[in-house]
């Protein structure tokens, strides 16, 4: 058995070339869920749906976003609509009072769906209806997911964090916002002072989610604030990530991030935007893989390898450097 932390897009990549090293039916996927966002009375939740399209063979490879040859009919007509009624686009985040009231999903993640400022592919679209429409119809977001997971026929195990939510909220110059105003709406253009993990203290990890960090535990090239911040944000995680053998693989190459908002994020929460500052926020981390070119001196066990993942080839190479990582510290 083996456990997976997954944010963005750093580990679904990796996941691509899971059956090199392990076997996809022992395998555990735990996903991010702060990212996700209530927009338009529908639960989307991108981190665990990455996973779940590149599992069932439908993600959208270029953007890493979506359903591979969606259609945008209703996105668009919602923007016709809006610009028709001079209604004002980008994000319509709710009011406060409707932040935290009716559906347990509220957490500080509301979003009006006028002018819908994340696109949202129609056949994706269907798979944010049938999430909250299991929720309202009282199965939690674990079962929800496993009912989605088992329509994708996906080979590994997906569990969202909690089935409480979190929101994760970006403090900047122009103000606190949710992640998702950050990275789409915004492009990550108003400089970081602080990350908010808003409902950690109060949401719990499932019992499947305490299950699974029993086992030996992999994080990839994911975002340590964004992407696994708020999974390490929930009560007893770390503790238990300190008691089970872990791997990491850096998202950068010294200080050259791969790809995304990492290095700004790391920085507005006080880290050094490098191999070195993922070492120094991940203490419970046993051994590291580095790519081949990263000459960082770390004070744990590192394998090298080429850590650059374009395809599942790449990912099968980086999955095997992560199985001899964990060889040495299991």
């Amino acid at each position: 058995m083996v456990t997976f932390l997954a944010g963005g897009t750093g580990t679904p990549k990796l996941l691509d070339g899971v059956d090199a090293a392990f076997d996809p039916a022992e395998v555990t996927v735990v996903g991010n869920t702060g990212d996700d966002v209530e927009l338009g009375g529908h639960l989307v939740c991108p981190d665990l749906d990455t996973v779940l399209f590149a599992g069932g063979g439908t993600l959208d490879r270029e953007t890493w976003w979506g359903i591979d040859g969606d259609t945008t009919a209703t996105h668009d007509e919602l923007g016709r609509l809006a610009d028709a009624a001079g209604l004002e686009s980008g994000p319509r985040y709710l009011p406060d009072a409707r932040q935290t009231t009716g559906r347990r999903i509220a957490r500080w993640r509301r979003f009006s769906g006028v002018a819908e400022f994340m696109e949202i592919g129609d056949r994706d679209r269907a798979v944010h209806v049938t999430r909250t429409s299991l929720l309202d119809e009282g199965a939690t977001l674990t079962e929800a997911t496993r009912t989605l997971a088992d329509a994708f026929d996906l080979a590994v195990d997906l569990l969202p964090m909690s089935d409480d939510p979190v929101a994760t909220i970006v403090h900047t110059d122009a103000g606190a916002m949710h992640f998702q105003e950050y990275w789409v709406a915004r492009r990550a253009d108003p400089p970081v002072e602080d990350v908010e993990f808003r409902g950690s203290k109060t949401a719990e990890p499932t019992v499947a989610v305490r299950d699974a960090l029993d086992a030996p535990v992999v994080i990839g090239p994911s975002n340590p604030v964004t992407s696994v911040g708020p999974i390490r944000a929930l009560p007893g995680v770390d503790d238990a990530l300190a008691e089970t053998p872990v791997v990491a693989v850096s998202p950068f190459i010294e200080d050259e991030a791969f790809s995304g908002p990492v290095a700004a994020l790391m920085r507005g929460v006080g880290l050094d935007p490098s191999t070195a500052g993922v070492a120094d926020a991940y203490p419970f981390v046993d051994a590291f893989v580095l790519d081949t070119d990263d000459g960082t001196d770390l004070d744990r066990p590192v394998v090298h390898t080429d850590t650059r993942i374009d395809g599942a080839a790449d990912a099968r190479r980086v999955v095997d450097a992560v199985a001899t990582a964990l060889a040495e510290v299991t």
